[in-house]
């Protein structure tokens, strides 16, 4: 199958001196990285950001529906900010 894509200029000359020197195609280089990419997120899974919440019921009552102006200015309220 024929596809294109677009990469730096940058990027396609370290790919074609990696591929000759490796003795083998920039197509067999490209289908490699490829390859390598799909294995490494097969194998390490999705990425699942840990629950770091707080107990609490959140906002204070004196900030329910305020904007985060009203809030940042609570917070630096006595500190120069």
């Amino acid at each position: 199958m024929k596809t294109r894509i677009e990469i730096t200029e940058a990027l396609a000359r370290e790919a074609k001196a990696h591929a000759s020197r490796e003795g083998i195609t920039l197509q067999e280089l490209c289908e490699r990285g490829l390859r390598m990419a799909m294995r490494a997120d097969r194998e390490n899974g999705r990425f699942v950001l840990r629950d770091a919440s707080v107990g609490g019921h959140g906002l204070q009552p004196e900030f329910q529906g305020a904007d985060w102006l009203r809030i940042r200015e609570a917070i630096y309220k006595g500190r120069g900010g």
